[in-house]
């Protein structure tokens, strides 16, 4: 088989399982958190303000995950692990600055919580696993476009950059930004967020044996639970988040 057919029958089956790597990252992270706090341990100065820097990093990746969700068509690859799938190529808003804005805003995302464990090997070997493991996926989403679009892919993807935005390309989007897209979306990851965030902190503050906790991050946390469960009702249960896309 050559290169191009294997790296994207890797591409699909990697895509299927794209939700995998950031559970290997936070299971390594957290043993290194859990590591780096143990009694004995020198402590990172300004332990709170590092890791209030950590979770700011990882909110620009949902801002870039909610801006890209917002003005996105109906029926495109988003959440979905059965495939590739484009009713429409997205060529304005964020996507004209980046083909691959979703992989960037985890990229954001998953590095906040890698950066918790103040260890630059780490932060760099997942940077690289995500690289190596997104590569394929992108290429196998990319051929999928091509077939699809032909021509206009082609002109799209020529002068957008993959994963490096360049601001300068910026074009309006042609959709309007669609909120209730977001809160049906995007809740999950919100959530997940703050929550895993807090059990960081709550957890290296155990090892530690202190009770000096950030309350911001614990109230962030209850916070988006709360929200997350009554989105989750409105979507079960209501209609009020239903719209065209």
């Amino acid at each position: 088989m050559a290169l191009q057919e294997e790296f994207e029958k890797q591409g699909r089956w990697l895509f299927k399982r794209r939700g995998y790597l950031p559970l290997f990252c936070l299971l390594g992270g957290l043993a290194l958190y859990f590591l780096d706090n143990a009694p004995g341990v020198r402590q990172v100065k300004y332990q709170t303000w590092y890791e209030t820097g950590c979770l700011c990093f990882s909110v620009i990746g949902l801002v870039i995950r909610i801006f890209t969700v917002g003005y996105t068509a109906k029926n495109t690859s988003d959440r979905n692990t059965s495939g590739q799938l484009a009713d429409s190529l997205n060529t304005t808003g964020i996507y004209s600055m980046v083909r691959h804005p979703l992989y960037l805003g985890n990229y954001f995302m998953w590095t906040g919580f890698a950066l918790l464990t103040c260890n630059a090997w780490f932060v760099i070997v997942y940077s690289l696993a995500y690289w190596l493991y997104y590569e394929r996926i992108m290429f196998a989403e990319e051929q999928y476009l091509r077939g699809k679009f032909g021509d206009t892919y082609l002109r799209w993807a020529e002068n957008t950059p993959a994963f490096l935005p360049g601001l300068r390309k910026f074009r309006r989007s042609d959709l309007s930004f669609s909120v209730k897209k977001v809160l049906r979306k995007e809740k999950n990851g919100f959530c997940a967020l703050f929550l895993l965030f807090a059990l960081f902190h709550v957890s290296g503050k155990l090892l530690q044996a202190k009770h000096d906790y950030n309350y911001y991050i614990l109230f962030a946390a209850a916070g988006s639970l709360l929200i997350y469960l009554v989105l989750k009702y409105l979507k079960r249960c209501t209609t009020v988040l239903d719209d065209a896309r």
